[in-house]
């Protein structure tokens, strides 16, 4: 199974930085990553705490799609139950049919407490709410009939898409979640794609492992299945050219995003030590910090705890600076991607054969220039 790599960008921004600009900035982001071959990008939705100023990831990826030519792109998460279903389904086709099938759909419940309860919706009613929309979106998507449901919050009479998805049957829809295996079971239920984090840093969660066994269980309890190829893994990640200089990048900007937003803002119930953040989550394996090679050797442990994945995902953090960002992907593109891709196993075939043989070959190179002097 060949490994891609893409990018789950929530996007977080420090406070202080004018929305604009930290929008302009996620969208070269995008084109970037685009132009360096990686496979897929999402975006998240967020409404309030501050430091995520895209609202909508339909509007950015719209935009999107005009800079970029090959690169797929998701929503990483429109949060369900903060929309009416036929308005999701709608505007995601929409996107599908002006990308040509270049968009994939990632749902969830909704992350934030805080946003939850500016819609008035009560967070123990959000993972129903989710689930009541997710089966009417797959259906309005896939169904050729038209779609009756009714529920407390939502209503669809004799519905039906009147343009239907690009990608057909339908674009790919991915259940994200954190944390917990809610997500994956929900994927394995609907035949979906799972789309789990890796750990966060400071927080401690069920191993890849165990989120894995959940949907197989979930699947063989309803007859359906969960593929690895389509299961996508998400980790905080910085590549530098060293480790100590990846550690330096990030080092002000983690501890800052820990203490000001994980903690002063969300509330979350976190450790990481003061100070050493970046070693703390590093050794922990909730994040991906070092050189090419520290890089490498720690996604090849993810895959062997889990039992292999389809993508990875750089959950992209903005600890570093924006060149710094930039450059970590092109760091990734050039050494960490082809140790998965086998982009460059001839290269090192040729290389070896030539080394093995450069005794006879210099010997004919001598005997040729030989012959050449000599008439």
């Amino acid at each position: 199974m060949s490994l891609k790599f893409g990018a789950f960008i929530p996007p977080f921004h420090a406070l202080g930085e004018d929305p604009s600009a930290a929008i302009r900035r996620d969208l070269r982001l995008i084109e970037w990553l685009d132009e360096l071959g990686f496979a897929e990008a999402w975006v998240g939705e967020h409404h309030s705490g501050g430091w995520a100023p895209v609202s909508s990831p339909e509007v950015l990826l719209a935009a999107a799609v005009e800079r970029t030519r090959r690169i797929m792109l998701g929503t990483g998460v429109v949060s369900l139950p903060y929309h009416h279903p036929m308005m999701v389904a709608s505007r995601l086709v929409q996107l599908d049919q002006q990308s040509r099938g270049r968009i994939m759909m990632g749902a969830g419940a909704g992350v934030s407490p805080a946003d939850a309860s500016m819609f008035g919706i009560a967070a123990t009613d959000q993972r129903r709410m989710m689930i009541e929309s997710l089966e009417a979106i797959v259906e309005l998507l896939t169904s050729d009939e038209p779609v009756n449901r009714k529920t407390d919050w939502f209503e669809l009479n004799d519905a039906r898409l009147a343009v239907r998805p690009y990608q057909r049957p339908r674009f790919d829809i991915a259940v994200a979640s954190a944390g917990s295996e809610r997500g994956m079971r929900l994927a394995a239920r609907y035949g979906l794609s799972p789309l789990n984090f890796a750990g966060r840093p400071g927080m401690v969660e069920p191993p890849l492992s165990a989120l894995w066994a959940a949907g197989q269980d979930e699947a063989a309890k309803l007859g359906t299945s969960v593929d690895r190829a389509s299961w996508r893994v998400a980790i905080c990640t910085h590549v530098a050219e060293t480790r100590e200089k990846a550690f330096e990048q990030v080092r002000g900007g983690m501890g800052a995003w820990f203490r000001d937003y994980v903690i002063g803002t969300m509330g979350a119930s976190a450790t990481l030590p003061e100070g050493r953040e970046v070693e703390a989550a590093v050794e922990a394996g909730t994040a991906l910090i070092g050189s090419p090679d520290d890089v490498i050797e720690g996604i090849e442990r993810l895959l062997d705890e889990s039992g292999g994945f389809g993508t990875l995902l750089v959950n992209v953090q903005d600890w570093a600076s924006p060149h710094q960002v930039r450059d970590s992907f092109e760091l990734m593109a050039r050494f960490v991607v082809p140790h998965f891709s086998g982009s460059t196993d001839s290269l090192r075939r040729s290389q070896a054969w030539v080394a093995e043989r450069r005794s006879d070959f210099a010997a004919q190179g001598r005997e040729a220039a030989q012959l050449a002097s000599s008439s």
